[in-house]
């Protein structure tokens, strides 16, 4: 697509001179001899640069230059003038623009800086692309009034500083809402750094959040800084808080009354800036009770509590779910996209879904992949079988308690392995199981692909 830009100037002289320039190097150029004229021509043109006088009949360059940035906020503007003056240059920057040129214009300062500007312009519009991707990536989908009432919590707390405890059963969209309040916030810009405190070891745990020193452990070759850093200035969310040891606890709570964190194996404090969301899919207050989390803790965190609904409580999104689910994987995974008859989505709507909106995903997945038609049937949503606790069916044979639990455990993980295509990465971020655990429970039950 050619670049384009709009030239302003009340000197007809200057308007034609940096018009046969850009036109020489093939950009597509419109020019206005006003204030009003520019924003009219930048309405309608929608450049991605403009060159604005600062001296011209009217309204000025300053003012146009305001007046455009409110029309545009990532607009791309360089101020020229025939009569620069550092406080001039000033007030344009300080205003917003891109940068400031003096009259007689120099050739090469004008190509060097559009090719600088032309840059900014590239970043901008790819940091626009991703933050969609983003957004799009973890939009939470449906409109029923459980949802409703999240999406309205999320909108008075995001723009706040706040901490928000998150809880939920898994798979009902946790992660979502805590990108969401971060997307919405003042620090949407920083860093969301996510910690799942269930899937780190315990020793490792403090390390994790808070960094090390080099040989403060074996192991430990180099400094390096914890999740708490990484994500200075942004959002630290923490993923299944309740599986968090009691010395890290202690540690995060410091840190959240003092703002400070010290490295393991360091003394020297260490000055964070983060808003701390966290999640947890256990009863806090029976954990509480049972010694397992600290209720100081739980209070700094319990600022704002949102809860998320399970799947089975909004049963009316799932036609919008299983929408979004087929465009979602026609996009990335280059699955045929297929439409979901009626008789389709109300089977859907009628089942049990213990795994929430990551079950549903999974079983429009396999719809996808394994329905012989044009369209997903009926017929294709009841071959998905029964759920997860059909697993354990025919294990009450076994003749000794650990017999029955390893029989269990084995049905389990192949049913789990099959749903995520035995991609062992995804089934163990989906159980909350240390990949390492997984590959070892495999060998131990000789489990191997089918088919």
């Amino acid at each position: 697509m050619a670049r384009k830009v709009l030239v302003v100037d009340d000197e007809k002289g200057i308007r034609s001179a940096l018009k046969q320039l850009l036109d020489y190097e093939g950009i597509e150029v419109r020019t206005a001899d006003s204030g009003q004229g520019a924003l009219k021509e930048y309405s309608a043109f929608s450049p991605h640069l403009v060159f604005l006088d600062v001296k011209m009949a009217g309204m000025d360059g300053l003012t146009t230059l305001e007046e455009i940035l409110a029309l545009d906020p990532d607009a791309q503007v360089i101020m020229i003038s025939g009569h620069g003056t550092i406080q001039t240059a000033l007030d344009a920057t300080r205003l917003g623009a891109y940068d400031f040129l003096e009259k007689p214009l120099d050739t090469d300062r004008i190509l060097l800086t559009l090719k600088r500007a032309f840059e900014k312009v590239d970043l901008t519009s790819e940091n626009t692309r991703l933050r969609r991707h983003i957004e799009d990536r973890y939009r939470m989908i449906g409109a029923s009034k459980a949802l409703s009432g999240v999406q309205e919590l999320i909108e008075k707390v995001a723009p706040t500083h706040s901490r928000v405890l998150i809880t939920g059963a898994n798979g009902s969209g946790k992660e979502l809402v805590a990108r969401a309040i971060h997307l919405n916030s003042p620090r949407a810009d920083k860093p969301f750094v996510e910690v799942n405190c269930a899937a780190i070891p315990g020793e490792l745990i403090e390390s994790e959040l808070f960094g090390h020193m080099k040989g403060s452990f074996t192991g430990a070759v180099q400094d390096r800084p914890g999740k708490f850093e990484q994500a200075d200035g942004g959002t630290l969310f923490l993923d299944e808080i309740g599986d968090m040891s009691e010395a890290a606890q202690a540690k995060v709570l410091r840190a959240l009354q003092e703002g400070v964190v010290t490295r393991v194996g360091g003394s020297q404090p260490i000055e964070v800036d983060v808003r701390v969301l966290a999640a947890t899919n256990k009863p806090i207050q029976q954990e509480i009770e049972a010694g397992r989390f600290r209720e100081d803790l739980y209070y700094r965190l319990n600022v704002v509590p949102i809860e998320v609904p399970p799947l089975d409580s909004r049963k009316d999104d799932i036609p919008l779910l299983v929408e979004h689910f087929v465009a979602e994987l026609r996009a990335s995974s280059g699955l045929v996209g297929k439409e979901f008859d009626e008789g389709a989505i109300e089977a859907l709507r009628h089942r049990d879904w213990r795994g929430n909106v990551r079950e549903l995903r999974n079983a429009v997945e396999r719809l996808l992949i394994l329905s012989a038609g044009s369209n997903v049937t009926t017929a294709d949503v009841a071959k998905l079988g029964g759920d997860s606790s059909a697993a354990i069916d025919g294990t009450a044979g076994a003749a000794t308690f650990e017999n029955f639990k390893q029989d269990a455990e084995r049905r389990f993980l192949t049913l789990k392995l099959q749903e995520h295509g035995w991609n062992v990465s995804e089934t163990a971020r989906a159980l909350e199981m240390p990949r390492s655990n997984l590959y070892k429970k495999i060998d131990k039950y000789g489990l191997q692909r089918q088919g």
